[in-house]
C-alpha cells in the first residue's frame, strides 16, 4: 500500500476561511513556496517507486491539495468524503476522477473526513470520530470496503483527523501515535492490536510529524520531528524529511496531500 497515491497541486492554495485550529485567515502562506514544498513531496514519492495520479485543482478550491479528505479506496471501490461546507466545492472534481479511473463511487451518508479520519492497516481500518466523522460511518466502511474497524477517538479540534494523531508506518506491524491525543479506551484498542507502537509526543505531533506516508520501506514525513524520526531509522526504515511550513498554514503536512488508491483487498482465506 501506498504505492499509488492521487495528489492535486498548490496552484491556488490559500487560506480563505477558519475550519482547523492551524488555519488563520491573516497568516497566508507564500505561494511560490508553498508550490515548491508540494513538488518536492510529489518528487520524493516518485523517488521512494511510488506512482502518482494527478487531479488539477481548481481556482474556487484553495484546499484542495489535501486530497485525502476526498475520499478512502480500496481496491476499485471508493467512498467519498463529506467535508465541511467551505470545502465542497472539492468534491464533483475527485467525484469525477475516480469515475473515470473506473471506481465504483459510493456516497458517505454522514458525516466523514475521508482518508483523513480513516487509516488502512491492512484488513483493520484505524478509523477517527469526535471531530469531523460520525461514528455511524465507521459502520458503513465496515460494510462496504470489507474492514474490520477499529474505532479511534481524538480529544480535541487540534486533532481534527486521524492522521495527525496516528500513522501507519508499517501496516500490520508497526505503528505511531499521539498518546495525549486520544482518549483511554482508544489508546487500550491501539495497545491491543499486538503491534509496534511508537509513542510521539505533544510537540512533535502538533508539528504534523504523524501525518507521514510510510510503505513499509520509506517513510516520507515532515521535518522538525527528530525524536520520531530517529525512531523511524532505527527499526531499519529509509526516512525522507521535507519542508512543509506554507502547507502548515492550512493545517496539513504530507500524508493529508495523497488519498492511497492500492489499500489491498482482504486476503483469500
Amino acid at each position: 500500500m501506498n504505492k499509488a497515491l492521487l495528489v492535486s497541486d498548490a496552484a491556488h492554495f490559500r487560506v480563505d476561511y477558519e475550519i482547523n485550529p492551524y488555519m488563520h485567515t491573516e497568516v497566508q502562506p507564500d505561494q511560490a513556496a508553498a508550490v515548491a514544498e508540494h513538488e518536492g513531496i510529489i518528487a520524493a514519492h516518485r523517488a521512494a517507486g511510488r506512482r502518482i495520479e494527478y487531479v488539477a485543482s481548481a481556482p474556487e478550491c484553495p484546499d484542495m491539495v489535501f486530497t485525502a479528505n476526498s475520499a478512502l479506496v480500496r481496491g476499485d471501490r471508493a467512498v467519498l468524503g463529506t467535508p465541511p461546507p467551505e470545502r465542497k466545492a472539492e468534491m464533483p472534481y475527485f467525484q469525477e476522477w475516480l469515475i473515470n479511473h473506473d471506481f465504483e463511487v459510493l456516497e458517505a451518508p454522514y458525516p466523514f473526513s475521508g482518508q483523513g479520519d480513516a487509516l488502512a492497516c491492512g484488513d483493520l481500518l484505524l478509523a477517527g470520530y469526535g471531530q469531523r466523522t460520525d461514528r455511524r460511518m465507521h459502520a458503513v466502511l465496515a460494510r462496504e470496503l470489507g474492514y474490520e474497524v477499529v474505532p479511534l477517538r481524538t480529544v480535541s479540534p487540534r486533532w481534527y483527523d486521524l492522521d495527525l494523531a496516528v500513522a501507519v508506518v508499517e501496516p500490520g506491524r508497526t505503528l505511531a501515535y499521539c498518546p495525549e491525543a486520544l482518549d483511554e479506551p482508544s489508546r487500550h484498542r491501539l495497545r491491543g492490536l499486538g503491534m509496534d507502537l511508537i509513542e510521539v509526543c505533544v510537540e512533535e505531533a502538533a508539528r504534523f510529524a504523524l501525518n507521514l506516508v510510510g510503505d513499509g520501506t520509506t517513510v516520507t514525513m515532515t521535518k522538525g520531528a527528530p525524536r520520531l524520526a530517529a525512531a523511524l531509522r532505527a527499526r531499519g526504515l529509509r526516512v525522507v524529511e521535507l519542508d512543509t511550513t506554507e502547507l502548515a498554514k492550512g493545517g496539513g503536512g504530507v500524508r493529508c496531500t495523497a488519498l492511497t488508491l492500492d489499500n489491498p483487498l482482504p486476503a483469500r482465506s
